[in-house]
């Protein structure tokens, strides 16, 4: 994880929480200029659009006072939605027996394979373990760049 992105993570996490939402993680996209910086949050109940200008308020506040982001950005709230990002190590454990669409920072397999489609079956030392076209691989997690549930229809 990115230095920027683990100060993000540890300043607006606790504002979340304390507002009675789970903090399902953070993306900070830099665009030159002029960045974006999402925020996800859920409930048991889901998530509506007065949820997210709640939680944009608040953390638009902090964001003011500590001033984290010296360049422009745009601060996004968003619902997971159905192609829930993963971003903990806990998450992809809650998610055994999913599907999963996963990018790795570095090749994985001697073909230099960074891109993915597979199962979630186990958590093992920090490994998630994936079952992509009936063959069972191990990915550190530390190596896993993006992840998206893939949403059934």
């Amino acid at each position: 994880m990115a230095i920027k992105t683990q100060q993000l993570e540890n300043l607006l996490e606790p504002v979340v929480t304390s507002m009675d939402y789970e903090f399902v993680g953070l993306e900070f996209i830099s665009q030159g200029r002029h960045s974006i910086l999402r925020v996800f949050i859920d409930t048991e109940n889901g998530v509506g659009v007065d949820d997210c200008a709640d939680v944009s308020r608040q953390l638009s506040a902090v964001l003011d006072v500590e001033d984290p982001i010296a360049s422009e950005y745009s601060l996004e709230i968003s619902s997971p939605g159905l192609n829930r990002p993963l971003f903990k190590l806990s998450q992809y454990e809650q998610f055994i027996g999913e599907e999963v669409k996963f990018k790795t920072i570095r090749p994985q397999l001697e073909n230099g394979q960074r891109k993915f489609k597979g199962v979630i079956t186990a958590i093992e030392n920090n490994n998630i373990i994936f079952d992509v076209e009936n063959e069972s691989i191990s990915i550190p997690f530390s190596d896993i760049d993006k992840a998206n549930i893939v949403a059934k229809f």
